[in-house]
């Protein structure tokens, strides 16, 4: 619903010549030999995320289970450094920088764990990776607030994504040692 809602109040305007979007619209035309790859990428790790998680998929079809993980790992693979070449020479390369190593990480760390049969290190770290797939959208809520973009600058909007990106792993770990965070050992 969220990325619904992302794409409709920040995307469906670039498929008219709305004013506002003028420039940004000619950039994206200029931008897509990288935006396509970009989009098409990160839409797929967006989307097949939610399946991977559930249990029931899983232990039904662990080939295709398999299978869309490692499309997954290709597709985080090209969407971080097609993201990080769309950012290049631009303000928001540090914030993009940082969000696609941290993509790459977790994503490759998750890997790691799943060919050493760390099932449960494995999943963990898949959390922290659709985490961060999942900044992108939630960091696209702030296009929503004109402040954003007038006031706060490049490098604040730089840092904003870092934050999401930060906030987004912490709150996933958060989720993930709740029950050792609160539990008192005897």
């Amino acid at each position: 619903m969220t990325t619904l809602f992302v794409f409709i109040t920040s995307e469906v305007l670039l498929l008219t010549d709305y004013p506002m979007y003028h420039a940004y619209r000619l950039q994206v035309i200029a931008d897509r030999g990288l935006l396509i790859p970009h989009t098409l990428c990160g839409t797929f790790a967006l989307l097949t995320g939610p399946l991977q998680f559930s249990t029931r998929f899983r232990q039904r079809h662990l080939k295709l289970h398999r299978v869309l993980g490692r499309m997954y790992f290709v597709s985080v693979i090209i969407g971080a450094f097609s993201g990080i070449a769309l950012a290049n020479g631009r303000p928001g390369l540090p914030g993009t920088s940082m969000q696609g190593a941290a993509w790459i990480v977790c994503t490759t760390a998750a890997v790691i764990a799943a060919r050493n049969r760390q099932i449960s290190v494995h999943r963990q770290w898949m959390a922290r990776s659709y985490a961060v797939t999942f900044t992108f959208v939630s960091s696209r809520v702030l296009n929503l607030v004109p402040a954003y973009w007038s006031h706060l600058g490049d490098v604040l909007s730089a840092v904003g994504v870092i934050a999401f990106t930060l906030v987004s792993i912490l709150l996933v770990d958060l989720g993930l040692n709740w029950h050792e965070l609160t539990s008192r050992r005897n």
